[in-house]
């Protein structure tokens, strides 16, 4: 199925691209926190942020981050169509609701109007959570399908109102019922769809979770955005969520592959492995480092990487596409790995 292009912003869901989104945790009476965390989450890559707008006075929230950062903002909004309106005038880049629970049909045609005016795409977000009663009765629980009804149901709410740009989300906390949830939907709407696991916990299941969620669907073709939702820092999410799409071919930057280590390893490959992961996390070039605990089989064994790095007894050897560049002893074995990665990049940047 051909997915619809939806502006959000200057970006355009359904062009190939995956956006990578978060939200912020400050509460919605500290405005300069929520700038302050907006700018950071820019920052470490977020490409789309959410600020959840409970009441009618956090309006302020929109104008007051949108002066600080250049990468779109959705508005959260819960039950009142009011502050959709408000949000839509304060000039927010897409707005987030359920059109079922913000009242009658005349409540969710004002919005729509608004959005359709402003060219404000709107994002149906379903989960587990907030299902109707009369679906939870149909289905006996949060099922797949009727989660994806849910979203049907939503999606037909605007589409009576004619508006089309719509962006649908159906997360669930089980992760097989979220992936069977988003397969559905993909098969029933053109609509782009953004990926994720609710409540899917602390930064250690929660990527788990994530990753096995996120990265099934992707791998499917299913997906126009993304957020890792962690219990935790909303940094680590913009992290993880890269992670995620470099493991599968589809991110950007410096891609770590490294030994899981055996009796043969004879340097502390855990400690430089972690270093080497730190210091490229923000390197923006497509190259693969490699880290090997075995100077025999290492080279061989990581000759895909564009640089990388062996251990051996008190020595190490630096390789560049499995052939050896220099000999260096293992003191030194981190800074002469580092100097051929900034060689590589620049080469990269100046071929």
């Amino acid at each position: 199925m051909e997915i619809r292009k939806v502006n959000v912003g200057g970006l355009t869901l359904g062009g190939g691209k995956i956006y990578i989104q978060s939200m912020l945790n400050v509460p919605a009476d500290d405005v300069q926190g929520n700038v302050r965390q907006a700018a950071a989450l820019e920052k470490a890559g977020c490409e789309i942020v959410r600020v959840s707008v409970p009441r009618m006075k956090d309006v302020r929230l929109i104008e007051a981050i949108k002066k600080e950062i250049s990468i779109p903002l959705v508005a959260d909004i819960h039950f009142d169509y009011k502050i959709a309106l408000e949000c839509a005038s304060a000039g927010v880049d897409k707005i987030r609701i359920n059109p079922g629970n913000i009242g009658g049909m005349d409540k969710v045609r004002a919005v729509a109007d608004i959005c359709r005016e402003k060219h404000i795409p709107i994002r149906i977000g379903v989960n587990s959570g907030s299902l109707e009663k009369e679906l939870l009765e149909k289905y006996g629980a949060p099922t797949a399908q009727a989660l994806t009804e849910s979203a049907m149901n939503h999606a037909r709410l605007l589409e009576q109102c004619d508006f089309e740009d719509i962006v649908i989300s159906i997360k669930s906390s089980d992760v097989p019922t979220m992936i069977k949830a988003y397969r559905l939907a993909r098969e029933k709407c053109p609509y782009p769809l953004h990926l994720g696991v609710t409540e899917a916990g602390t930064e250690r299941m929660g990527l788990i979770k994530s990753s096995v969620g996120i990265g099934s669907l992707l791998c499917d073709g299913i997906g126009e955005t993304i957020r890792v939702s962690l219990t935790d820092d909303p940094i680590k999410e913009i992290y993880a969520a890269k992670d995620i799409l470099r493991a599968i071919g589809m991110g950007t930057g410096a891609r770590l592959i490294a030994c899981p280590t055996c009796g043969r390893t004879q340097v502390d490959l855990i400690g430089l492995a972690h270093k080497v992961e730190e210091l490229i996390q923000d390197i923006p070039e497509n190259i693969t480092v490699a880290v090997m605990g075995c100077i025999v089989n290492g080279p061989g064994e990581a000759r895909e990487a564009d640089v990388g790095i062996a251990g051996g007894n008190g020595t190490a050897i630096v390789f560049r596409k499995g052939q050896t560049v220099k000999k260096v002893p293992e003191s030194e074995a981190l800074w002469a790995l580092m100097e051929q990665i900034e060689i590589v990049r620049k080469e990269i940047r100046d071929p």
